[in-house]
């Protein structure tokens, strides 16, 4: 099996036991059979693109094209969204804040 159809399968699993999915619930939610499903879990068959973007729908997930040089940063950035969420799950949001805002400087003219 390619390596990296062996790694995308391992996620796709182990974003399903996140959702706490079994493989028939999932099957059942984006329109296969569960042995298909079982299948691209262990590699066995290709997953088709558009059978991806079900899956990603299904297990909250976005897929994205990364350029390679780009990808050891990603990956640190979410393992540091997955330590700071283990550490105080409370102070990590699912949506994203801004850095800064345009309006901060309002009321501190130069002049």
């Amino acid at each position: 099996m390619d390596y990296n159809i062996e790694e995308l399968a391992r996620q796709l699993k182990a974003a399903r036991l996140r959702r706490r999915l079994s493989q028939r619930a999932l099957a059942e939610k984006v329109g296969m059979p569960q042995s298909h499903i079982s299948k691209i879990e262990n590699g066995r068959i290709d997953i088709r693109i558009s059978s991806l973007m079900e899956f990603a729908r299904v297990l909250d997930l976005e897929p994205m094209l990364i350029p390679r040089g780009l990808v050891p940063a990603v990956q640190s950035m979410i393992r540091g969204v997955g330590h700071a969420q283990r550490a105080d799950p409370s102070r990590v949001s699912e949506s994203p804040a801004p850095a800064y805002r345009l309006d901060e400087d309002e009321g501190q003219g130069d002049g």
